[in-house]
């Protein structure tokens, strides 16, 4: 997927395919290719969230916001986790150092990180691909702990560089698993929090507020209602209305009565799916959507909504999915759908095809074949 700049020419490409040596429990994954649905399933600890956490360890390294970790980079990243240790595949006795190698269409990234004295990371190497059949050109970090590839932001930057730092800053990834009382959509929140939908949801109510009041967006806010609707017949509308300090917060309206209800009126599915419909719904999509186990307090039926929103969604966002839910895998085809296994240690990924199931498809869904371990990515004894 390609993105356009102010001024008009093209920066932002997907990534394609990954390679990944040494991270947590990936040994080795050896060119990867990602398609517009990348469904991960597989047993408690097999890899999937791992795989998702790939994600975050690159936009700390390309110094992004992360969820509850606003000023991201390379070292608060490995602070957060515990030590380099704990982020190298079976510790620094099996894995030296993290490999990772990104192609964004005809563009590659790649960068190896070693561990320090003091059990943190710094960057061995950095290069660049600025076409698919050219040579791999060398970058030098200054500091050996912010990329290259930021050093040289605030200069003339080539197109290569630009494109792949903007599809690396489209990555958005969330995690709804907090509905508790005090959770981030159920707080009061800043009415001008509205660049982008939080990782969390805090600016939720923000958001929604900015898109039914936005000429150009406000279609995207009556689809999230009606999506609401379908899983949550009650509902009938939010009530944004800021206060007078600029705060606003996430209200609605019950069918049949005119009382504002707070969000913790909202059962922890119907609250987490609000997030999702926005997420899926938003007009000014990102480049590639992550989401840790959508499913989490679902019903079947609100699952089967989700599905038909990630497959819209999925036709200009890449999505890349971890859950443990047979109804949602069963709502895709095969080559949408990635088994995570766990063997010898190490987390294995293979994508699912269509042909060597196409006997069993015939009578079963892809999560009745799962759940009666037809598939792999069940648990695994060592």
């Amino acid at each position: 997927m390609v993105g356009l700049s102010r001024k008009g020419t093209s920066v932002m490409a997907r990534l394609e395919r990954l390679s990944v040596k040494g991270f947590t429990s990936i040994r080795s994954l050896e060119d990867f290719p990602l398609a517009d649905s990348n469904i991960l399933i597989g047993a408690n600890g097999s890899g999937k969230s791992n795989f998702l956490e790939l994600f975050k360890f690159i936009r700390a390294f390309a110094k992004l916001p992360l969820p509850n970790l606003n000023h991201a980079d390379v070292k608060s990243y490995v602070l957060d986790a515990g030590t380099a240790t704990d982020l190298l595949y079976k510790g620094k006795d099996s894995a030296q150092h993290i490999d990772i190698t990104l192609h964004f269409g005809e563009f590659g990234y790649r960068f190896s990180l070693v561990p320090t004295q003091d059990d943190l990371l710094r960057i061995e190497s950095e290069r660049i691909q600025d076409s698919s059949d050219g040579p791999w050109r060398s970058l030098h970090s200054e500091d050996g702990f912010t990329p290259a590839l930021l050093e040289e932001k605030e200069k003339s930057k080539t197109h290569s560089e630009e494109a792949i730092f903007e599809s690396i800053k489209n990555w958005q990834i969330y995690h709804f698993h907090d509905t508790g009382r005090l959770s981030p959509p159920k707080r009061t929140q800043d009415v001008f929090d509205t660049s982008y939908l939080r990782f969390d949801g805090s600016n939720i109510a923000s958001y929604l507020l900015f898109l039914r009041n936005h000429p150009n967006f406000a279609s995207s806010y009556r689809d999230i209602v009606s999506a609401v609707r379908l899983v949550a017949p009650f509902f009938e509308d939010f009530i944004l209305k800021p206060f007078s300090d600029d705060k606003v917060r996430l209200l609605w309206k019950q069918k049949g009565t005119d009382s504002p209800m707070k969000p913790q009126a909202l059962s922890a599915g119907t609250l987490r799916f609000v997030c999702l419909a926005t997420v899926l719904l938003q007009p000014k999509h990102p480049d590639t959507i992550l989401i840790d186990e959508p499913e989490l307090g679902l019903h079947p039926y609100a699952i089967t909504i989700l599905a038909e929103l990630m497959k819209a969604r999925s036709k200009d966002t890449q999505l890349i999915i971890a859950t443990q839910s047979a109804e949602l895998i069963s709502q895709f085809e095969p080559e949408d759908v990635i088994i995570c296994d766990r063997k010898e240690g190490q987390s294995t990924f293979s994508r699912l095809q269509t042909e060597p199931l196409s006997t069993w498809l015939s009578s079963y869904s892809l999560g009745d074949l799962w759940k009666k371990q037809v598939l792999s990515g069940g648990p695994v004894h060592e």
